[in-house]
């Protein structure tokens, strides 16, 4: 029985062996380190299962499917030069999107995926939450940005 073979991403060979597969941690992820049999390049692959696609309602009302990418994006671009991990804000993602599926239905509004970003920063680091909270807030003039900052010094 022939299997799907994985591209090499050096060299594009079909060619290609796992050395080692493991569960991701926390996630319904496999994780398997492979080697390609053309260029002896190694690379690291990642399955997860295809699941019904999540739709996020924007506030204006249009629909668009969650994209993973987009949600690690905007919490990496808060985090940026503070001293957050790679690791850790992946682990953020998977935590938020699991939230998000485990809700009902297949379509969530994009508020509710903004208040996980907020809630997880808020405990993570204060730089981060502010940086987040500015844009997704939309704060329009200081005041609303002391406002909460005075509410981050409470809580």
């Amino acid at each position: 029985m022939l299997e799907w073979a994985m591209r090499c991403p050096f060299c594009s060979s079909r060619d290609t062996r796992v050395l080692d597969k493991r569960d991701a941690d926390d996630v319904a992820m496999t994780r398997r380190r492979r080697e390609c049999q053309q260029c002896n390049g190694r690379f690291t692959t990642y399955e997860r299962p295809e699941i019904s696609t999540l739709m996020i309602v924007k506030k204006d009302g249009r629909r668009q499917p969650f994209d993973r990418a987009k949600l690690r994006a905007s919490i990496q671009t808060a985090c940026t030069k503070r001293p957050i991990s790679a690791e850790t804000i992946e682990q953020m993602v998977d935590q938020i999107e699991r939230s998000l599926r485990t809700r009902d239905g297949l379509e969530v509004q994009s508020s509710v995926v903004g208040d996980h970003v907020i809630d997880r920063l808020r405990a993570l680091d204060e730089v981060a939450y502010i940086r987040f909270a500015s844009v997704y807030r939309a704060f329009t003039d200081v005041s609303s940005f002391e406002d909460e900052l005075r509410r981050l010094v409470k809580s």
